[in-house]
């Protein structure tokens, strides 16, 4: 009794201690952005470049697609519903608006930690495996510094852009829709996107981007830390990382919609 008594005690205990890590990691990489730099030497400029590279121009291709092919599918939906009530010419409204605000920022969240994240927990639970990260600590080298930051800036700096891309891709895989499926004028499908899309559906959406690049960031830098085991918690650190991510950028992506609901942003 006692012992099934611990463990549930554990079960509900681990996701407390593993957010009170991330969020500590999280404080530790603020710390070596703003502060560190006046210490000791700062985190490298080129590293972060290549993880800004890597995160953000090999994530183009399949970023396109996906987000050309939501478009396109969600036009197909919406316009099911429209053409019914004669009001056809409201697809490159809908389409505009839910990819600004939701499935661009949404989608590229998890395509991105699909790719990235378990990229980053790979390489940095390989290391930690491997006895790497003891061998910087050895030479005085802070691992969130040397590791975890430019992956975080990286990430930061990428996913904005990315979502951009999506926006645009998927209001154009809806035009495609529009104009050959439902032979909506292009001059009108261009101005009922104007029209309608707002720069605050803009902004919330690359916000959103933002809080989904640090969570895919602190995820993975947090499960490759703490990775052991061999190969084999390589591999478990590297699907905790992207589940764990995926949930919460969902509910990340809840509460940020709730915020902006209720605060009629």
């Amino acid at each position: 009794m006692i012992s099934f008594i611990e463990q549930i005690g554990a079960f509900f205990r681990r996701p407390f201690e593993k957010a009170l890590g991330e969020l500590r990691l999280f404080l530790q990489v603020i710390y070596w952005i703003f502060v560190g730099p006046f210490v000791r030497k700062p985190f490298s400029w080129r590293s972060t470049a290549n993880q800004m590279a890597f995160s953000g121009v090999h994530s183009v291709i399949i970023v396109f697609f996906v987000a050309l092919f939501t478009g396109i599918v969600l036009a197909m939906q919406s316009a099911y519903q429209l053409v019914q009530f004669g009001v056809k010419s409201l697809v490159a409204t809908l389409v505009a608006v839910s990819m600004a605000r939701e499935l661009g920022p949404v989608f590229t969240a998890l395509v991105v930690a699909g790719r990235v994240g378990s990229a980053i927990t790979a390489e940095i639970s390989s290391m930690k495996v491997n006895e790497q990260i003891e061998a910087l600590d050895t030479m005085a080298i802070n691992p969130v510094r040397f590791l975890a930051v430019p992956r975080f800036l990286g990430l930061l700096v990428m996913m904005p852009c990315l979502t951009i891309l999506a926006d645009v891709m998927g209001m154009l895989g809806g035009f495609i829709i529009g104009y050959f499926s439902l032979k909506i004028n292009p001059g009108l499908y261009m101005n009922m996107t104007v029209k309608f899309l707002l720069l605050k559906d803009i902004y919330t959406g690359l916000f959103k981007s933002m809080i989904f690049g640090v969570i895919i960031a602190i995820v993975g830098c947090y499960e490759g830390l703490n990775a052991s085991g061999g190969a084999e918690g390589v591999g478990r650190s590297t699907t905790v990382s992207v589940v764990s991510s995926f949930i919460l950028i969902i509910l990340a992506d809840c509460l940020l919609t709730g915020i902006f609901y209720f605060l009629n942003i």
